[in-house]
């Protein structure tokens, strides 16, 4: 198989009283591993020569021969954006963000809370399932911007989003992600995620945002 489920950073428990360990568990090894399986399948079914990287697979799905292009497109986006949505979640580190991302943040929203205020509106008002994301311009890493993409699409899929951009942080909006604890309560699911944030990986996706995305996917 070309691409692999990679293993959490950390246990099942780890971000425990906001995302339990039941959910973590299932997501990770149900649906991510789903994922990932169909997209190999679908790559083996065409005998197509896919690149290392996963991310340069979505990035330019017109590349992808048109009989599994809607497969690549939702499962190679469904692995891409949780390979990164478990690395944007610590119970340890940094509480708020630091560096060029806070000043950037601030000059951009306000302040934190402002930011945070616009991210959950943008994640309440999204409509079934998708993503909400923090993102870096493309053209310019001091750019930032939110934005929601639908099912399992990203901010880097040149032709597919609204608004290309490099993913900060991310935030997962399917059901799956939070059913379990939170039920239909999904604003109590984004207050949740707050605690966990892992701003020290945001900042390091902050200072790689120029560089490109994911080289290790």
């Amino acid at each position: 198989m070309l691409y692999k489920l990679p293993s959490l950073p950390y246990p099942y428990n780890t971000l425990e009283p906001y995302f339990d360990a039941q959910t973590m568990e299932i997501h990770h090894t149900k649906h991510h591993q789903t994922y990932v399986d169909k997209l190999n399948k679908a790559i083996e079914s065409a005998q197509y020569q896919a690149p290392a990287c996963v991310c340069e697979l979505i990035s330019d799905l017109s590349k992808v021969p048109e009989t599994i292009r809607s497969a690549v497109r939702n499962n190679a986006g469904g692995h891409v954006n949780h390979t990164f949505f478990w690395k944007i979640l610590s119970r340890r580190g940094c509480s708020e963000p630091c560096g060029a991302l806070s000043d950037t943040l601030n000059a951009t929203f306000g302040s934190l809370n402002a930011f945070k205020t616009q991210f959950k509106e943008a994640s309440i008002g999204h409509f079934g399932s998708g993503w909400v994301w923090l993102c870096a311009k493309k053209e310019e890493a001091k750019g930032l911007f939110i934005q929601s993409t639908s099912n399992q699409d990203n901010p880097i899929m040149k032709g597919v989003v609204e608004r290309p951009g490099v993913p900060i942080i991310g935030l997962d909006l399917w059901e799956h992600a939070y059913y379990l604890r939170y039920q239909n309560r999904r604003p109590d699911y984004i207050d949740a995620f707050w605690e966990i944030v892992n701003w020290k990986q945001a900042e390091e996706n902050y200072k790689k945002a120029l560089e490109g995305c994911c080289k290790d996917q």
